[in-house]
Protein backbone atom coordinates (compact mmCIF):
# COMPACT_ATOMS: atom_id res chain seq x y z
CA UNK A 1 0.00 0.00 0.00
CA UNK A 2 0.97 2.81 -0.35
CA UNK A 3 1.76 6.30 1.26
CA UNK A 4 4.94 7.96 2.54
CA UNK A 5 7.68 5.27 1.09
CA UNK A 6 9.12 4.24 4.77
CA UNK A 7 5.57 3.32 5.94
CA UNK A 8 4.72 1.32 3.00
CA UNK A 9 8.43 -0.46 2.84
CA UNK A 10 8.10 -1.75 5.89
CA UNK A 11 4.59 -1.83 7.89
CA UNK A 12 4.92 -5.08 9.60
CA UNK A 13 7.10 -2.89 11.90
CA UNK A 14 4.84 -0.27 12.14
CA UNK A 15 2.65 0.00 16.01
CA UNK A 16 -0.64 -1.93 16.30
CA UNK A 17 -3.26 -3.39 13.86
CA UNK A 18 -0.22 -3.77 11.08
CA UNK A 19 1.75 -5.64 12.85
CA UNK A 20 -0.45 -8.31 13.10
CA UNK A 21 -0.04 -11.49 10.71
CA UNK A 22 -0.89 -11.37 7.13
CA UNK A 23 0.42 -7.96 6.26
CA UNK A 24 3.79 -10.42 4.27
CA UNK A 25 4.51 -7.93 1.62
CA UNK A 26 5.22 -4.67 1.65
CA UNK A 27 2.61 -2.87 -0.40
CA UNK A 28 -1.39 -3.65 -0.10
CA UNK A 29 -1.21 -2.88 -4.12
CA UNK A 30 0.86 -6.84 -4.48
CA UNK A 31 -1.64 -8.66 -2.31
CA UNK A 32 -3.82 -9.09 -5.01
CA UNK A 33 -5.36 -7.84 -8.33
CA UNK A 34 -8.44 -6.48 -6.90
CA UNK A 35 -9.17 -4.79 -3.59
CA UNK A 36 -13.16 -5.06 -2.99
CA UNK A 37 -15.29 -2.32 -1.66
CA UNK A 38 -17.14 -2.76 0.47
CA UNK A 39 -20.37 -1.21 2.38
CA UNK A 40 -22.17 -2.72 4.40
CA UNK A 41 -25.48 -2.11 6.00
CA UNK A 42 -25.28 -4.82 8.56
CA UNK A 43 -21.87 -5.32 10.60
CA UNK A 44 -22.71 -9.18 11.19
CA UNK A 45 -22.50 -9.68 7.38
CA UNK A 46 -18.90 -8.32 7.99
CA UNK A 47 -17.47 -12.23 8.67
CA UNK A 48 -18.68 -14.61 6.29
CA UNK A 49 -18.66 -11.98 3.42
CA UNK A 50 -14.61 -11.54 4.46
CA UNK A 51 -14.28 -15.14 4.69
CA UNK A 52 -15.47 -15.68 0.84
CA UNK A 53 -13.67 -13.20 -0.77
CA UNK A 54 -10.92 -14.57 1.18
CA UNK A 55 -11.61 -17.80 -0.29
CA UNK A 56 -12.09 -16.31 -3.61
CA UNK A 57 -8.66 -15.23 -3.45
CA UNK A 58 -9.55 -11.50 -2.50
CA UNK A 59 -7.43 -11.49 1.29
CA UNK A 60 -7.35 -7.39 0.47
CA UNK A 61 -10.79 -5.84 1.62
CA UNK A 62 -11.66 -2.11 1.89
CA UNK A 63 -14.69 -1.53 4.32
CA UNK A 64 -15.75 1.99 3.24
CA UNK A 65 -17.02 4.40 6.23
CA UNK A 66 -20.15 5.17 4.61
CA UNK A 67 -22.38 3.26 6.81
CA UNK A 68 -22.82 3.34 11.10
CA UNK A 69 -22.22 -0.48 10.21
CA UNK A 70 -18.71 0.47 9.16
CA UNK A 71 -16.36 0.17 11.84
CA UNK A 72 -18.11 -2.61 13.62
CA UNK A 73 -17.45 -3.95 10.07
CA UNK A 74 -13.85 -3.48 10.05
CA UNK A 75 -13.64 -4.93 14.07
CA UNK A 76 -15.08 -8.25 13.25
CA UNK A 77 -13.28 -8.95 10.08
CA UNK A 78 -9.81 -7.96 12.02
CA UNK A 79 -10.64 -9.82 14.97
CA UNK A 80 -12.44 -13.14 13.04
CA UNK A 81 -10.91 -13.46 9.89
CA UNK A 82 -7.43 -13.72 10.03
CA UNK A 83 -6.19 -14.56 6.58
CA UNK A 84 -7.87 -10.58 5.58
CA UNK A 85 -6.25 -7.84 5.14
CA UNK A 86 -8.95 -5.31 6.51
CA UNK A 87 -8.53 -2.27 5.30
CA UNK A 88 -10.87 1.36 5.67
CA UNK A 89 -11.59 3.69 2.75
CA UNK A 90 -13.83 6.67 2.33
CA UNK A 91 -11.21 8.15 5.06
CA UNK A 92 -12.55 12.50 4.91
CA UNK A 93 -10.75 13.83 8.28
CA UNK A 94 -8.47 12.93 10.70
CA UNK A 95 -11.26 11.94 13.52
CA UNK A 96 -12.08 8.92 10.97
CA UNK A 97 -8.30 7.65 10.59
CA UNK A 98 -8.33 7.28 14.48
CA UNK A 99 -11.65 5.35 14.73
CA UNK A 100 -10.42 3.13 11.85
CA UNK A 101 -7.21 2.21 13.24
CA UNK A 102 -8.52 1.94 16.82
CA UNK A 103 -11.09 -0.80 14.86
CA UNK A 104 -8.16 -2.79 13.71
CA UNK A 105 -8.01 -1.30 9.76
CA UNK A 106 -4.49 -2.34 8.18
CA UNK A 107 -4.51 0.01 5.52
CA UNK A 108 -6.08 3.27 4.62
CA UNK A 109 -7.49 5.15 1.58
CA UNK A 110 -9.20 8.27 1.23
CA UNK A 111 -10.98 9.32 -1.93
CA UNK A 112 -8.86 12.54 -2.15
CA UNK A 113 -6.71 14.60 -0.01
CA UNK A 114 -5.61 17.27 2.22
CA UNK A 115 -3.00 18.07 4.46
CA UNK A 116 -4.50 18.14 7.46
CA UNK A 117 -5.64 14.79 6.32
CA UNK A 118 -2.23 13.44 4.61
CA UNK A 119 -0.68 14.35 8.16
CA UNK A 120 -3.27 12.50 10.23
CA UNK A 121 -2.80 9.30 7.42
CA UNK A 122 1.05 9.63 7.60
CA UNK A 123 0.47 9.39 11.64
CA UNK A 124 -1.16 6.36 11.45
CA UNK A 125 1.87 4.30 11.00
CA UNK A 126 -0.47 1.91 8.80
CA UNK A 127 0.09 1.97 4.79
CA UNK A 128 -2.38 4.32 3.03
CA UNK A 129 -3.21 5.38 -0.50
CA UNK A 130 -4.56 9.15 -0.64
CA UNK A 131 -7.22 9.59 -3.33
CA UNK A 132 -6.09 12.02 -6.77
CA UNK A 133 -7.45 12.64 -10.39
CA UNK A 134 -4.94 15.37 -11.70
CA UNK A 135 -1.48 15.42 -12.44
CA UNK A 136 -0.73 18.03 -10.33
CA UNK A 137 -1.92 16.12 -7.31
CA UNK A 138 0.06 13.84 -8.16
CA UNK A 139 3.29 15.77 -8.67
CA UNK A 140 2.37 17.41 -5.31
CA UNK A 141 1.90 14.11 -3.64
CA UNK A 142 5.45 12.47 -4.61
CA UNK A 143 6.52 16.07 -3.55
CA UNK A 144 5.60 14.62 -0.03
CA UNK A 145 7.38 11.34 -0.58
CA UNK A 146 3.99 9.56 -1.45
CA UNK A 147 4.48 6.97 -4.33
CA UNK A 148 1.32 5.10 -4.12
CA UNK A 149 -2.16 6.41 -4.94
CA UNK A 150 -5.52 5.70 -5.33
CA UNK A 151 -6.86 6.91 -8.95
CA UNK A 152 -10.56 8.09 -8.38
CA UNK A 153 -12.61 8.69 -10.10
CA UNK A 154 -11.35 6.52 -12.73
CA UNK A 155 -13.65 6.06 -15.23
CA UNK A 156 -14.97 9.63 -14.95
CA UNK A 157 -11.41 11.06 -14.47
CA UNK A 158 -10.05 10.00 -17.73
CA UNK A 159 -9.31 5.63 -17.51
CA UNK A 160 -6.89 3.80 -18.74
CA UNK A 161 -5.73 7.00 -21.41
CA UNK A 162 -5.15 9.33 -18.45
CA UNK A 163 -2.88 7.07 -16.67
CA UNK A 164 -0.90 5.86 -19.70
CA UNK A 165 -0.81 9.49 -20.15
CA UNK A 166 0.51 9.37 -16.65
CA UNK A 167 3.20 6.96 -17.09
CA UNK A 168 6.15 8.47 -18.91
CA UNK A 169 6.20 11.73 -17.40
CA UNK A 170 6.07 10.38 -13.52
CA UNK A 171 7.02 6.93 -13.58
CA UNK A 172 7.29 6.62 -10.34
CA UNK A 173 4.07 6.83 -9.29
CA UNK A 174 1.97 3.68 -9.19
CA UNK A 175 -2.22 3.61 -8.92
CA UNK A 176 -5.47 1.78 -7.75
CA UNK A 177 -7.77 2.62 -9.31
CA UNK A 178 -11.38 2.91 -8.31
CA UNK A 179 -14.14 4.05 -9.63
CA UNK A 180 -16.53 2.53 -12.39
CA UNK A 181 -14.50 -0.19 -13.25
CA UNK A 182 -15.63 -3.58 -14.26
CA UNK A 183 -14.87 -6.79 -14.66
CA UNK A 184 -14.63 -6.45 -18.18
CA UNK A 185 -12.61 -3.07 -18.08
CA UNK A 186 -10.42 -4.39 -14.96
CA UNK A 187 -7.81 -6.15 -17.09
CA UNK A 188 -7.31 -2.96 -19.43
CA UNK A 189 -6.06 -0.92 -16.08
CA UNK A 190 -4.02 -4.03 -14.93
CA UNK A 191 -1.93 -4.16 -17.79
CA UNK A 192 -0.61 -0.43 -17.58
CA UNK A 193 3.21 -0.65 -15.78
CA UNK A 194 1.79 2.02 -13.50
CA UNK A 195 -1.45 -0.11 -12.01
CA UNK A 196 -0.64 -2.30 -9.09
CA UNK A 197 -4.64 -2.83 -8.55
CA UNK A 198 -7.71 -2.22 -8.98
CA UNK A 199 -11.00 -1.65 -6.63
CA UNK A 200 -13.98 -2.72 -7.40
CA UNK A 201 -17.56 -3.88 -6.52
CA UNK A 202 -19.06 -5.94 -9.35
CA UNK A 203 -17.72 -9.17 -6.99
CA UNK A 204 -20.38 -7.81 -4.39
CA UNK A 205 -23.69 -7.55 -6.43
CA UNK A 206 -26.22 -5.98 -4.00
CA UNK A 207 -28.66 -8.56 -4.81
CA UNK A 208 -26.15 -11.24 -3.47
CA UNK A 209 -25.70 -9.45 -0.24
CA UNK A 210 -29.29 -9.09 0.25
CA UNK A 211 -29.75 -12.68 -0.22
CA UNK A 212 -26.43 -13.49 1.84
CA UNK A 213 -25.34 -15.21 -0.71
CA UNK A 214 -21.58 -15.93 0.20
CA UNK A 215 -20.96 -18.71 -2.04
CA UNK A 216 -21.72 -16.40 -5.09
CA UNK A 217 -19.34 -14.25 -3.72
CA UNK A 218 -16.68 -16.60 -3.56
CA UNK A 219 -17.20 -17.36 -7.47
CA UNK A 220 -17.00 -13.90 -8.22
CA UNK A 221 -13.85 -13.16 -5.92
CA UNK A 222 -12.12 -16.09 -7.77
CA UNK A 223 -13.28 -14.62 -11.52
CA UNK A 224 -11.22 -11.48 -9.83
CA UNK A 225 -8.68 -13.28 -8.31
CA UNK A 226 -7.88 -14.59 -11.79
CA UNK A 227 -7.54 -11.33 -13.84
CA UNK A 228 -3.90 -11.54 -13.32
CA UNK A 229 -3.12 -15.17 -13.35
Amino acid sequence: MGGVTSAASSPASAPGPASAPGLSVPSVLGLAPVIPVVALDEAADAVPLARALVAGGLPAIEVTLRTPAALGAIRAIADEVPDAVVGAGTLLDPGQVAAARAAGARFLVSPGWSPRLLGALRDSGLPFLPGVSTASEVVTLLDEGVTELKFFPAEAAGGTAYLTSLAAPLPQARFCPTGGITLASAPGYLALPNVGCVGGTWMLPADALAAKDWSRVERLAHEAAALRD
